[in-house]
């Protein structure tokens, strides 16, 4: 099943296009990380996505309907720019967002208790938001995102202003939200949460899609890395296009390999073994989401440089 679909969707302001041909599937209770660097039209897609921005091209699927109000109740969302009431108190604005989407007066006002215990701010739910801080002020706005146990959750930068702790907190609470059934779609460009948390992510820069499947898929557009400690010279071991001599200790060397792309390094083990190559240390180097990140990026860059 899916959950959100987009469909060749392109935004446009004027001469300038937000969203350009995109296309991509979010599926039905995972995690999916809607990844760029800033200004790559994260944003103004979901803004498509919740109805508040018409697409000039293309069609989005929200839970098997086309984007508006029917899909509200079903739906939480964290926007990148906080707004909250700031003269209501941090339960009574939680209540009211339950309450808009469809929860009854007494319902709404135990799941908002709820959320704002869970989220640390039980002593503070009957202060107005604005004696909160930035941080607890955060966490009352990602409660009215919660508070209608939505099977859609779209987060627009969520971990922006929480300090470490608390983004531990977050990452368990949208770990917990997929293992309940939701979706949730978060966009980010820190991609150390994306790398903790993601079934599958899309890539986008310049409102283009660079790249969308699994973490493994996405890995394997960089070569793999071995970093070996041997005597032997290991050139000529079968998926080597390059080794680096790097420091040596008596007759040892440590070696840092790239591999063809797609190579599987547990071959180059067997070769080891096959040909009587001892070995101090075989390490497997995976590419980091931050290097496909920034190697996707920049080839980007390029291209769009005349």
């Amino acid at each position: 099943m899916t959950a959100l679909k987009l469909n060749h969707v392109t935004k446009c302001f004027g001469d300038f296009v937000a969203v350009d041909d995109l296309s991509f599937e979010a599926p039905e209770g995972k995690i999916f990380g809607f990844l760029g660097p800033n200004g790559a039209g994260k944003t103004t897609s979901l803004r498509m996505v919740l109805d508040m921005l018409p697409v000039t091209a293309g069609a989005i699927e929200v839970l098997g309907r086309a984007p508006g109000s029917a899909n509200y109740a079903e739906i939480g969302f964290l926007p990148e720019e906080r707004g909250l009431y700031k003269h209501m108190t941090a339960l009574d604005i939680v209540r009211y967002f339950g309450e808009l989407k469809g929860l009854k007066a007494p319902a709404a006002r135990k799941t908002a208790a709820y959320w704002l215990e869970r989220l640390g701010l039980g002593a503070a739910m009957k202060l107005r938001v604005d004696a909160l801080s930035k941080g607890m002020a955060q966490k009352v706005q990602l409660a009215t995102a919660l508070v209608n146990n939505p099977r859609l959750l779209l987060l627009d930068e969520p971990f922006s202003g929480l300090d470490p702790v608390n983004q531990g907190d977050l990452e368990n609470i949208i770990s917990e939200q997929a293992r309940n059934g939701a979706t949730v779609v978060f966009s980010t460009h820190v991609m150390q949460h994306a790398e903790r948390l993601c079934d599958r992510l899309l890539l986008i820069a310049r409102g283009r899609k660079l790249f969308e499947g699994t973490q493994a898929e996405a890995r394997a557009t960089l070569p793999q890395h071995l970093t070996l400690i041997t005597r032997d010279h290991p050139a000529d071991l079968p998926y080597v296009i390059h080794a680096a001599a790097g420091t040596r200790q008596d007759d040892w060397t440590e070696w840092d390999i790239t591999l063809a792309s797609g190579a599987d390094p547990a071959g180059v083990l067997q070769a080891c073994g096959e040909r009587g190559i001892i070995l101090r240390k075989f390490d497997t180097n995976p590419a980091r989401l931050h290097d496909i990140f920034v190697h996707l990026v920049n080839l980007d860059r390029a291209e769009a440089t005349p």
